[in-house]
């Protein structure tokens, strides 16, 4: 079984962590890529996806939201989506950005009972963010480790006018890895993209033996407030 998503967006590699808005709000979000990848793997069989969230964010920086695309996990697990709930806190002290929070992947349709939860933590300071995320809780298809670590290190960059490039650097490890994806208990990700208006272009790869091929992917975001 394979698994995805730094908080939930398909079509950026880099981790944002702005201050909330001063007033609570609403937002929405919906997408379209030609592939969705979760950690460098391909989540939808190297096909196209379409996904979509809701979000709400309170002045006191709690935030809360759900978030869905179409998956294709092949002959690991029978289940054609996926559907992200989580929520949090963050904001910011001096120049220093925090956000801390949990997200929980369910696979509503799917034959076993494959989901499971991940705490996540990170900061950031101007164009750089670190965080890492770790599995808290799995149903009983999901893993029978339930033991996986995952640490990432982003930046962005304004290049040229209202273009933002993007470098992504991820390590995942622990004993749910080798199971998921019978080699090593460690592995890497690394990737950069080029976003502007809404469109992605993007390239990624990983050190698996099995899966260690150039990717590329492109994609259309739009966010708008309800």
């Amino acid at each position: 079984m394979n698994k995805k998503k730094y908080v939930p967006v398909l079509a950026l590699l880099a981790l944002s962590l702005t201050p909330l808005a001063s007033q609570a709000e609403v937002t929405a979000n919906v997408a379209a890529s030609s592939n969705y990848y979760w950690r460098g793997i391909t989540q939808s069989d190297d096909g196209a996806a379409v996904s979509g969230g809701i979000d709400y964010a309170s002045d006191t920086g709690f935030y809360a939201g759900t978030w869905l695309s179409n998956i294709d996990f092949g002959d690991a697990a029978s289940t054609s989506y996926e559907m992200d709930l989580y929520a949090g806190f963050a904001g910011s002290i001096d120049d220093i950005g925090y956000d801390v929070g949990y997200i929980y992947y369910a696979y509503p349709d799917a034959e076993g009972d494959i989901g499971f939860g991940e705490i996540y933590g990170s900061v950031s300071w101007q164009w750089l963010s670190a965080g890492a995320s770790y599995l808290v809780n799995a149903e009983n298809d999901a893993t029978d480790e339930e033991d996986m670590l995952y640490l990432e290190l982003n930046a962005s960059f304004t290049i040229l006018k209202d273009t933002e490039l993007a470098l992504h650097f991820g390590h995942s490890s622990g004993d749910t890895v080798e199971e998921w994806y019978g080699e090593d208990t460690s592995y890497i990700d690394y990737g950069v993209s080029v976003s502007k208006s809404g469109f992605t272009f993007g390239l990624l790869q990983t050190d698996l033996d099995a899966d260690d091929d150039l990717k590329a992917y492109v994609s259309y975001s739009l966010d708008f407030e309800l």
